[in-house]
């Protein structure tokens, strides 16, 4: 196992097996994103990003919670949700619209499967870090709220897109003015786990995903995700147009040709990740 260098005691990470652990490291306030934080995040998921070591990327959270949204109790105590009173209005605007990029952002457009794992609460922010990946696994006793309309906020960190497109429009807006807790077992009915397990079992559950993933045909998966992500927002004919081009790539790839003669042997093939 290697310990990658965050910058900071708030997110750790380690790589073995070429899946990298992201963990945000902050039990004693549920994870809460913290400025340091955010402030080394987007850093973080760039060098996942271009590790050519790393197939895939599990982000959890320390302790019992995944992520409890941004730290209410700090923005109370400093009077600036935006965690500084020095910066104006359109400063502050500015610097989150670029941490939601290089953050949340770039975990959803991350070219390697994500999986979050949750032994525990993800709420607010934290719950749209969650919905970015592309794979959810819960324990059975953690809870999913947008929380926002709790502590009068109308939502960021692109919860209302990915809610929106995983559970629809009318069941979204129900979710963030409603504000009510989901548990794991009303998360896996509403599609926003991929599987719901016993606590104890739960970063052994992630593992199993990520090893199978990370084992899988890389540049493959790189090109599903970025016509799963153009299906989204495109017309049929920039999706159509991208698969094309796509698919006929990943055709001259070394994973495809070993999958494809392993299919002819009659044996499980040995992806590469090129």
């Amino acid at each position: 196992m290697t310990a990658m260098d965050t910058g900071t005691d708030t997110i750790l990470c380690d790589i073995e097996d070429q899946i990298a652990t992201v963990t945000l490291n902050r039990p004693e306030a549920r994870n809460a994103m913290s400025r340091e934080m955010m402030n080394h995040m987007g850093d973080v998921f760039s060098s996942l990003e271009m590790n050519r070591d790393v197939r895939c990327v599990i982000l959890t959270g320390a302790g019992k919670g995944f992520c409890a949204g941004g730290d209410v109790k700090a923005m109370a105590s400093s009077g600036d949700n935006a965690g500084s009173a020095s910066f104006t209005v359109d400063e502050s605007i500015h610097r989150q619209r670029d941490e939601q990029r290089t953050s949340v952002g770039k975990l959803f457009k991350m070219p390697k499967p994500t999986i979050a794992a949750l032994p525990g609460a993800a709420a607010g922010a934290g719950m749209a870090f969650a919905l970015s990946c592309d794979f959810r696994i819960m324990a059975s006793n953690a809870i999913m709220t947008t929380a926002f309309a709790k502590v009068g906020f109308s939502g960021d960190y692109g919860g209302t897109y990915f809610l929106t497109h995983l559970v629809g429009a009318a069941k979204a807006r129900e979710l963030y003015m409603l504000s009510e807790r989901i548990t794991a077992q009303e998360a896996l009915e509403l599609g926003l786990t991929t599987y719901v397990c016993e606590p104890e079992e739960l970063q052994d559950k992630a593992r199993e995903l990520a090893l199978r993933l990370a084992n899988g045909p890389t540049v493959a998966y790189r090109y599903m995700k970025e016509n799963l992500n153009r299906a989204i927002s495109g017309d049929i004919d920039d999706c159509l147009d991208l698969e094309v081009t796509h698919h006929i790539h990943t055709g001259k790839t070394e994973d495809h040709k070993e999958a494809a003669q392993a299919f002819v042997d009659k044996r499980d093939p040995v992806f590469k990740g090129r």
